[in-house]
């Protein structure tokens, strides 16, 4: 080797972890707040939307992707955008029952890694996101339900997340199923056995989880929590502000529909 060739450093699966901590933080503020900023542009004007999580590794040959596909063609076929963490499995069933239908987007907000999570092509808009935490804003803040099917440690982390915002009311009037009832069964007698029992949540706090395989009794709710969401804004005298105007498009691009049908 000549010695004025300098010797390639070896990438390691950290490397990228590395180098973000000896990075300036000024840089890391600018690409955190790059995230937000991005992320409120392509979703401040979005209509009624559902957000769906689950697992990565699910093809389309599971049981659990398929009843997500529907579910989501269902809600698109009804005005609802679905929103997504942008990869494969569960991900992209959700995102793909969306997206034949028109004047609804179906969302797609991916999160960089190096291994398993690649954007799926069923993504009418989508944004890619440097940090977990920015992307889960996104995630939450413009849905007024989160569907959560079967997951491994991200799934529960988006679960809990959304949980602790409905339950301390930062986020208000959003409603939060698991479908799988097999799958959540032994997580639920764990939060009436442990944490209920032991005092760390209240019965109102185990009243936020709503566990079902129905996904028309899912659809109804959340047409129901759509209805109550905007009674509420005008008794509060919000009738005039952008987030009420938003979710009132919903009933005039479906002109057969009477907020007394739901």
């Amino acid at each position: 080797m000549s010695p004025h060739r300098k010797k390639r450093e070896k990438e390691y699966p950290s490397s990228r972890y590395v180098k973000d901590i000896k990075s300036a933080d000024v840089w890391s503020v600018f690409k955190i707040i790059a995230d937000f900023v991005q992320g409120f542009d392509e979703l401040g004007d979005l209509g009624p939307s559902v957000t769906i999580f689950g697992s990565a590794r699910l093809d389309e040959n599971h049981p659990y992707y398929n009843k997500a596909m529907l579910l989501s063609g269902m809600l698109a076929e009804r005005g609802y955008n679905i929103i997504t963490g942008g990869g494969p499995g569960i991900m992209e069933a959700a995102n793909r029952g969306a997206y034949e239908h028109e004047n609804i987007e179906s969302i797609g907000l991916n999160i960089e890694l190096s291994q398993e999570q690649q954007p799926n092509p069923y993504i009418t808009k989508g944004r890619s996101f440097d940090y977990f935490f920015s992307r889960k804003v996104m995630l939450v803040k413009y849905s007024m339900a989160y569907v959560i099917f079967p997951g491994g440690f991200g799934t529960l982390d988006e679960m809990f997340e959304a949980l602790t915002l409905i339950q301390t009311r930062k986020v208000w009037g959003v409603r939060l199923f698991l479908v799988g009832t097999e799958f959540y069964a032994p997580l639920i007698q764990f939060l009436r056995d442990k944490m209920l029992q032991e005092g760390m949540i209240n019965e109102a706090d185990m009243k936020l989880i709503t566990l079902t395989d129905d996904i028309q009794f899912v659809i109804e709710e959340i047409e129901k929590s759509l209805v109550s969401q905007m009674e509420t804004l005008e008794k509060e005298g919000l009738h005039d502000t952008k987030y009420y105007k938003i979710l009132s498009s919903y009933f005039e691009n479906r002109p057969i529909c009477d907020r007394s049908d739901i």
